[in-house]
């Protein structure tokens, strides 16, 4: 009796050294560096359960024990709150970060920049180009309601959702400034705002010349003089589908079109592009200046005149250079 109840001892005493032996291996295991080469990223459908997530692991090559991750996962209750989405896994990641990651839904965060003065079409082919969107955007957006900039979006995002985030970011940057604009200026209303700004947006693309730009057209339109702005006459031609390809003849601007600045007295009809924050802004605080006219200057900014006489000027030094950069291009 004594002998078999020392063996059960021995037994019992075995299977708990065993048991713990197990454990202490699975937790040294699942702290440890996992088998995984190089950095990868497996997307986790919705309704995915814990077993399918431990084998999706294995084959990607995150985790070497699926079932040492389904029991962790349970132990600690991690199971309950699994997420789904696109998850990044740097080389040797232990199992532990793995399952923190998934269950804290730290997902990849993509990224797609709208650059500044694009139209609405472009804007709308530059979104239905990303990856990892979901539908299509069947209607397009008005002309200058997006706001350029970067935005962050996740797998399986919709493109809806992510143009209406544009939207957003553009009434609430607009709004604000409308808010701190400069007494005395001849705009009615935010989308007033909107529509020079896009001007201003596609005249200068100098870093700091926005403000003096739109103070040039900002003094025009106080002494009721027409803007003349060429790229109000290439958004006539093109429609906003994208550049015009060539240069402007004297022809497009006598065209008959709402949006033909030459031919026009005030704003066009709407936007001509999508204007940043920054020509947003510079519309509704312009520089201090009477300065009523501006040509290209051949550095990538402008020369800027207060007289036709001193517009004059710099219009034929800017052709002089024109001519010149032609001659040494042949």
């Amino acid at each position: 009796m004594k002998r078999a109840l020392c063996a059960l001892l021995i037994l019992i005493a075995a299977v708990v050294l065993a048991a713990g032996g197990v454990i202490f291996w699975g937790n040294q295991t699942f702290e440890q560096a996992g088998p995984l080469k190089a950095d990868t990223a497996i997307v986790i459908p919705r309704g995915t359960g814990l077993r399918a997530i431990a084998t999706m692991l294995e084959q990607a090559g995150v985790i070497r024990y699926p079932t040492l991750f389904i029991a962790k996962a349970k132990w600690t209750r991690a199971h309950r709150n699994l997420k789904a989405g696109e998850y990044a896994f740097a080389a040797g990641i232990t199992p532990a970060a793995a399952l923190e990651t998934i269950r804290n839904g730290q997902v990849v965060v993509r990224r797609i920049t709208i650059p500044e003065g694009l139209t609405s079409q472009q804007v709308v082919a530059l979104i239905e180009a990303a990856p990892a969107l979901n539908g299509t955007l069947d209607t397009l957006p008005a002309e200058g309601i997006i706001l350029p900039e970067t935005y962050g979006y996740s797998y399986g995002d919709t493109r809806v959702s992510l143009l209406q985030r544009m939207v957003t970011a553009r009434n609430a940057v607009l709004n604000r400034l409308w808010q701190s604009r400069a007494e005395g200026l001849p705009i009615k209303d935010p989308e007033a705002a909107a529509i020079l700004a896009s001007i201003v947006e596609k005249e200068t693309a100098a870093a700091g010349e926005q403000p003096r730009v739109a103070a040039v057209f900002i003094n025009r339109l106080r002494r009721g003089m027409r803007l003349q702005s060429d790229p109000t006459v290439v958004y006539a031609l093109t429609k906003g589908k994208g550049p015009l390809g060539r240069r402007l003849t004297r022809r497009d601007l006598a065209i008959d079109n709402p949006y033909n600045t030459y031919a026009i007295k005030g704003l066009p009809p709407g936007p001509i592009a999508n204007p940043g924050a920054a020509s947003l802004a510079a519309v509704l605080q312009p520089a201090t200046t009477k300065e009523l006219y501006f040509v290209a200057d051949g550095t990538g900014g402008h020369a800027f005149a207060k007289t036709l006489r001193d517009h004059n000027r710099n219009v034929a030094r800017w052709r002089r250079l024109q001519r010149k950069r032609r001659e040494e291009a042949k």
